[in-house]
């Protein structure tokens, strides 16, 4: 297997590829009982480092998510000591927000504790979650609020600040306004699952982007086939974005791997059909 195309973040080299972590971590966008089905498949260590080993190993090590949640990160090292791969990880912290916080600003000693504990567990990139993000957007004012003092928080511990947002209006704001990000990371798939205005007018602002997009749910979290999900995404992004990727099982990391490249590539998947009885008629004799 060829390893996965690359772009640059920042000065960073990242793998076009993200896992994602919501598999992960039991975050379904279903039910109680699919979250615990997830965490009960896919959930602990040793079945966490299985995935992440199929993804590193195809040199997809860009790791996006709740860094912090256990047994996510020994799950990672754990990974990363079978193939000798060093994993790049996109953190997501969520940063407390209040009603005076669009006027008088952030508490930046909240803020620091945040970023802090995410650099010393390693992560690259801070990207304020879309629960911080999204409540400092202001389209009166066409800004997102005071995220300029969050993002010198995180180029003040080495790490690559970005935005994590579900609202079309953060990116282009903070496009308009010269905030200091590198990238962003924004829903994105064929049905608009989650996302607030249309897909061709989410495509047309990725595209319009003046930095890399990181999409994320391109499967609609589980309402998609890969196959037309990934069509999709692979098809409308530019060459420097990202997607953002979940499974439940090393087997399913395999299938999204070579679909994505077979897409990229513009040639037959090797992954084989699934079957049932009322496909018989439709075989080659």
């Amino acid at each position: 297997m060829s390893k996965f195309p690359r772009t640059d973040v920042g000065g960073l080299s990242l793998s076009r590829m993200i896992v994602g972590t919501n598999w992960f971590l039991g975050f379904s966008h279903c039910t109680p009982s699919k979250d615990k089905l997830i965490k009960d498949v896919a959930g602990t260590r040793k079945a966490i480092a299985d995935i992440l080993e199929v993804f590193f190993k195809a040199g997809v090590d860009t790791v996006m998510g709740l860094i912090d949640r256990e047994p996510l990160m020994d799950a990672v090292r754990d990974a990363e000591d079978r193939t000798g791969v060093k994993a790049i990880f996109v953190s997501t912290p969520g940063i407390p927000v209040n009603r005076e916080t669009p006027v008088k600003g952030f508490d930046i000693g909240e803020v620091k504790r945040v970023v802090e504990k995410n650099a010393q567990l390693g992560a690259a990139f801070c990207l304020p979650h879309q629960s911080t993000t999204d409540l400092m957007v202001d389209r009166c004012t066409r800004e997102v609020r005071k995220m300029d003092e969050v993002c010198r928080v995180i180029r003040q511990y080495d790490m690559i600040p970005g935005l994590s947002t579900h609202m079309p209006e953060s990116i282009i704001y903070s496009d308009e306004t010269g905030l200091d990000v590198e990238t962003y990371i924004s829903i994105y798939n064929a049905m608009g699952f989650l996302m607030q205005i249309e897909v061709d007018w989410i495509s047309n602002v990725i595209r319009n982007a003046k930095k890399p997009v990181m999409t994320i749910k391109p499967m609609a979290s589980g309402q998609i086939r890969p196959f037309q999900a990934l069509n999709f995404v692979w098809n409308t992004l530019r060459p420097i974005d990202m997607v953002t990727v979940g499974t439940m099982t090393p087997d399913e990391a395999k299938e999204l791997i070579d679909m994505s490249l077979s897409i990229l590539d513009q040639r037959e998947s090797t992954v084989k059909l699934q079957e049932t009885r009322s496909k018989s008629s439709v075989k080659n004799g």
